[in-house]
This record gives structure tokens, sequence and C-alpha cells, in this order.
């Protein structure tokens, strides 16, 4: 049984997909909406101090715990379908991994749709690595994470990465991913009714501002993980929500990864909603995945000191 913060963390969600589903409104709108709920719902986490960066032309937030690994860092993908969201509305997210693992977490802020559609955000992600590296930074003293779309992102700067030849992170934090941008899974159905934040109708709106235009394909494997070639990849952290719609192409996922040799590890968040993250500080759940993640990302990326 979910606690009672789970279940609170749930109504609020609901409460503003009513509002931001609401077709009179604008774009601007929804995405101040999605921001007031995001702030709402979190808790501030003690001890940590944020700092404006430019990280490679990508406008980004370093979130810095007192008294931690600068040699380290957790670099950030925030949610919200390359629509709504920012590096701000995710800064408590980032600041309690950060301080769960002990390293400084850098929160990207990278271009959104449908001003700008794939591939501008990837690109901007693999701007604020490589920034990373020239700022002294090991490749495998930096984890890449995020969630949401900003999972999947994670993942693909990996890919990306191996594909150039590049070094690649000491590790990918990937929670509550939508990896398949086909929307082809069953638990989209079978879980519309109790995932409170995602539906087919939101993700599609999320693809097309995204991908229109582009001439990208659905299972193009630069989007869509379930086609990508995972081979290679440094080991992956996979959290989901129990009750959110993308818990299918997630599982199959991870299966993908095992397949490929890949370190990969799954876990499932009793009650758990889409965005469980934001309830960083205040929801029970949420906080025990985080400790969970933070001693992860502390294993993984001390393992080569």
């Amino acid at each position: 049984m979910a606690s009672r913060e789970s279940d609170q963390l749930a109504k609020v969600f609901a409460a503003a997909r009513e509002r931001y589903t609401n077709q009179t409104l604008g774009l601007d709108t929804i995405r101040d909406i999605s921001d007031a709920m995001a702030d709402r719902v979190g808790k501030e986490p003690e001890g940590v101090t944020y700092a404006e960066v430019d990280a490679g032309g990508v406008p980004a937030l370093w979130c810095i715990p007192d008294g931690c690994d600068d040699e380290s860092v957790l670099l950030w993908n925030h949610a919200g379908g390359t629509v709504v969201f920012s590096m701000y509305s995710d800064r408590k997210v980032a600041g309690h991994l950060a301080t769960a693992a002990g390293i400084r977490a850098l929160a990207l802020d990278f271009r959104r749709s449908p001003e700008n559609r794939f591939p501008a955000q990837q690109d901007d992600v693999e701007a604020a690595y490589r920034w990373l590296l020239s700022q002294g930074y090991r490749p495998d003293r930096i984890a890449a994470g995020g969630h949401s779309v900003g999972g999947n992102f994670a993942v693909s700067l990996a890919i990306r990465l191996r594909d150039q030849g590049m070094p690649l992170p000491g590790a990918i934090l990937s929670v509550s991913a939508w990896y398949d941008i086909e929307l082809k899974n069953p638990t989209l159905k079978t879980h519309a009714q109790t995932d409170k934040v995602l539906s087919i109708a939101s993700l599609s709106v999320f693809r097309e501002s995204w991908l229109a235009g582009t001439g990208t394909k659905h299972n193009d494997p630069r989007v869509n993980m379930l086609y990508a070639d995972l081979a290679g990849l440094p080991p992956i952290n996979i959290y989901f929500g129990a009750h959110e719609v993308l818990v299918g192409e997630i599982r199959e996922f991870a299966e993908r990864a095992k397949a490929a040799g890949v370190d990969a590890s799954l876990h499932g968040v009793p009650g758990g909603q889409h965005l469980f993250l934001l309830g960083a500080g205040r929801v029970p759940e949420t906080d025990a995945a985080i400790t969970e993640m933070g001693e992860w990302l502390r294993a993984k990326l001390e393992r080569s000191v």
C-alpha cells in the first residue's frame, strides 16, 4: 500500500493534469502550470548551493551539496517531453540526488520543442558533456541521468558518444524513462487509470512537438531506445513508478540492455507515479529510492578512484 504522502502526490498530479490539458490554454500558461506544480510538490534539499553556468553554450544549474566530492558529477536531464519543465523545475530533484550521492549535479536547460525540434535537445546534452570534459572532469567520474524524456537522453548520450569513439560516462541513471516513441506497449492502456500524469494523448502531443517535420521515424534508434544498439554502454540503473503507463517499455528496455551485455538493474517504486521523483523530501517512497540511487552512483563513480 502506498503512503499517504504518495497518494497526495498523485492527487496533485491529477489536478495539474486537468488544468494543463485544457485546450484553451496557451503553451506559456501550460509551462507556468507545470513549473508551479513541480515547485510545490518537492522539498528544498538542505545544504545545497545553486549556481547558474554556461555549459558549452547550454544554460545549466550547478547543484552543489555541502562537503560533496567535487571530482564527480551527475549530468541531469529534466522531464517534460521536451515541451515543459526546465532546469529550475528539476532543481530540487537534482539537489536531493546530488546530496544522496555526495557529488555535484549539473541540471541542464536543453532547448525545448516545438520551438526547437530533434536533434536540438540531444545536441545540447552532448555539448554539456563535452564541456564537463573540458573542465577537467574524468569521463568515468561523470554519470548521465534524467527522468521521463530526460532518462531517454541519458541513454542516447552514451550511444552517441560510443558511436563517435568518445569516452563514455561512468554510469547512467535512467528514471521513469520514455523510451518507446512508437507508443505501442500495452501498459499505455492497462495503466491509464493509475497514471495521473501521462496518457497516450499527452505523449502523442509531446512526440509531435519534438519530431514533426524532421523526417524522423518513430522507430528511429536515435530517439527510440527500444531499437537502439545498447552494446558497450556503461552500467545502467533503471527506476520506474509502479502506476505509470511507461512500465512496460521500461521493463522491455531493461531486458534489451541485459541481453546486450550491459550491467543493468531494474527497480520499481510501489505506488509510484510518473514523475515520482518530484516528491523528493516529502514522499517516503521517493526518498527511499533516491537513497538507493545515491548509493549506486557513489559506488559506480568511486570504483576507479
